[in-house]
């Protein structure tokens, strides 16, 4: 345990970061070039004299672009504030409660977040499309809980399982009911985990592409993967303004992450080492 790491393990993870963050100093790097050189000679030179923000600026301007970071923001925070809620119950029951069947649920779960979206795309179309849903933002919400829902409830029944029994046995002696244990007892032991399923939740429901797409077809309401993919040139694709609005759409994301790293990795070692 008091090894210390040599020089080759600096040089691995040297070049680990590197490779990880390749993509998208690549992609950072060419939303600041000029269109011209994106391409021909001085394509694979990362960085040139001739930097500048005109790609930035052309994603605002030429595009509906902060309507789209708005419709992704409400559909993905709405999204996850209902997953997590909803999903937090489920667990607790399943984790926490003895009744007939729980095994069969969580299998059930498990094989309804493996269904390809591509195989429900289009019942769940049709039901939408009759009960006048598309092109809003409760037509994105729902299909989006089909795979939110049972992520958050795979991971939360794990961390629920890890807090110790003896605390309920306590509570009870105490005279608290059971929804009196589960908000005053478990649910606050269990923030880390829900801090961390709520930000994969959040991400999952952000970068979603099939369902924003093929659900909300009107300008108002498409989402930020969507409407980068619908960036139009009048010859070519404009490869300075899509990596551009990536930049600004992943930054936000990998400013949250460093932010909130602590709990993350809090919330996912939960439980790791049995006391």
């Amino acid at each position: 345990m008091n090894k210390k790491a040599g020089p080759m393990f600096y040089v691995f993870l040297t070049l680990f970061v590197f490779l990880v963050m390749f993509p998208f100093l690549w992609v950072l790097a060419s939303s600041i070039k000029p269109v011209a050189e994106l391409f021909g000679d001085r394509a694979f030179i990362p960085f040139t004299d001739n930097m500048t923000l005109e790609n930035y600026e052309s994603v605002f301007v030429n595009y509906p672009f902060l309507k789209y970071l708005w419709n992704s923001l409400v559909v993905s925070t709405i999204t996850t504030v209902y997953a997590v809620l909803v999903a937090s119950f489920a667990a607790y029951a399943i984790a926490r409660l003895k009744f007939k069947g729980k095994t069969f649920i969580l299998g059930l779960v498990l094989s309804v977040s493996m269904f390809p979206q591509i195989a429900t795309i289009s019942p769940i179309y049709i039901v939408l499309k009759n009960l006048g849903l598309t092109n809003s933002y409760l037509g994105l919400i729902i299909p989006y809980t089909t795979f939110t829902l049972p992520l958050s409830i795979w991971l939360l029944v794990t961390f629920f399982r890890k807090i110790p029994f003896d605390l309920e046995e306590a509570a009870k002696i105490d005279g608290a009911s059971l929804m009196q244990t589960y908000w005053r007892v478990i649910l606050p032991l269990a923030i880390p985990g829900i801090f961390t399923t709520a930000i994969l939740v959040f991400i999952s429901a952000w970068n979603e592409f099939l369902f924003a797409l093929t659900i909300n077809t009107d300008d108002a309401y498409k989402t930020v993967p969507v409407g980068i993919a619908m960036f139009e040139g009048q010859f070519t694709i404009p490869w300075g303004e899509v990596t551009a609005a990536t930049v600004i759409v992943t930054v936000p994301l990998v400013i949250m992450v460093l932010a909130f790293q602590r709990k993350i990795v809090s919330g996912l070692t939960s439980g790791a080492v049995k006391e």
